[in-house]
């Protein structure tokens, strides 16, 4: 079957072109220049700035380190992990569930997989925030499989609508599982953006086929349709065409 030629509005990010870095007790796949990884063309899209696919490994993990000035999210696809920080705060961050720990003006914090046999797949997404030198702050919630199930559910949102965790950004994620004929839309008013992950499993957007660990970057659309999929698991940032500030790979 010959290949549709994908239109300029969009910008396929595949798996396999992400950076890499193999730490031994993690490997993580970096999306955009992250650490020693530097790729001008993927430094950031709107205020998003991270998305790293990481494995822990059983009995490892960050130890304390501090952070400032981003919104961070943390979403666990396996296994679980141990979140303790500055602020007080201790939790364990399980599948279903969206983590978001605003640095502001400073918080250490540690992440940790304390199974013993068990290793740990999560995403750390990183959004720049619309204000610098915020109070740090904590949010933690769960989304169940039928919340998202042939549907996308705002998980991530300024104002914590519809039960979604806030974030100093405008900025709208959502989750969403698609298997077989389940489908969904999502419409982009005029001078927003979109970026589509998918965690697990393959899906079709706008009949471009994408698959794990892939993404798409959408610069001129006004509808978004998921379907096709086969184990889905994809988040999609509905986000505004500028950032507020950018940083550099160095200063993550």
């Amino acid at each position: 079957m010959t290949s549709l030629p994908v239109p300029l509005r969009y910008e396929i990010r595949r798996s396999a072109e992400r950076g890499y870095a193999d730490h031994g007790w993690l490997q993580s796949y970096h999306s955009f220049s992250f650490a020693q990884y530097d790729d001008p063309r993927h430094r950031q899209f709107g205020a998003l700035r991270v998305i790293n696919e990481d494995w822990i490994a059983a009995g490892h993990g960050f130890d304390t380190h501090g952070h400032r000035d981003m919104e961070i999210i943390t979403y666990v696809l396996e296994g679980e992990l141990s979140h303790k920080d500055s602020m007080g705060n201790t939790s364990m961050i399980r599948p279903g569930e969206v983590q978001r720990m605003s640095a502001g003006s400073g918080v250490m914090h540690s992440e940790y997989n304390h199974t013993e046999n068990h290793t740990t797949h999560l995403l750390q997404i990183w959004l720049l925030p619309n204000q610098r030198n915020v109070k740090p702050g904590y949010e933690q919630k769960a989304f169940s499989e039928s919340e998202k199930r042939g549907h996308l559910r705002l998980v991530v949102s300024p104002d914590g609508r519809a039960g979604s965790v806030s974030i100093y950004q405008d900025a709208l994620v959502y989750a969403g599982l698609f298997d077989d004929d389940e489908m969904a839309e999502h419409y982009l008013p005029a001078g927003r953006w979109a970026y589509v992950h998918v965690a697990r499993g393959n899906v079709r957007v706008n009949d471009i086929s994408l698959q794990n660990g892939d993404a798409l970057k959408v610069t001129d659309e006004t509808v978004l349709r998921l379907s096709h999929g086969s184990h889905a698991e994809v988040l999609l940032f509905d986000l505004a065409a500028a950032s507020c500030f950018s940083a550099s790979a160095s200063s993550l």
